[in-house]
């Protein structure tokens, strides 16, 4: 039985662009590009885990409004189950504390980054 890992991201979208992440080159998928996010803890809402998870990468708040979709991936360590949600900036600005880089897309250019197999 392979492992389960729940984990939510952000379509954070400003102005018609799209926020888009790019891991560092250590861990699972170097210099890949995703939305923000990660794991939902044992207990944790979705919502929660996502809200969590932007203020300690991304050192911001977001409104989290609409489911955008949920993907399955299976990897060698497991099967990634990835539920996405539109999001805005509530307050502060997006500041890299375990990413790369970011950039703000429109979603005709998003489709030209090297992205994390989920994310896609």
């Amino acid at each position: 039985m392979s492992k389960e890992i729940r984990v939510v991201g952000a379509v954070i979208v400003e102005g018609g662009k799209v926020l888009c992440v790019q891991r560092s080159s250590r861990g699972v998928f170097p210099g890949k590009w995703e939305f923000p996010g990660g794991k939902i803890e044992c207990g944790e809402a979705p919502r929660d885990a996502l809200a969590r998870e932007i203020r300690e990468e991304l050192d911001c708040v977001v409104r989290i409004d609409d489911e955008v979709t949920t993907t399955r991936h299976e990897y060698s360590f497991g099967v990634v189950t990835l539920t996405t949600f539109w999001c805005r900036l509530a307050s502060g600005t997006p500041r890299l504390v375990e990413h790369v880089a970011q950039v703000w897309l429109s979603p005709r250019q998003i489709v030209g980054l090297d992205w994390a197999p989920a994310d896609i």
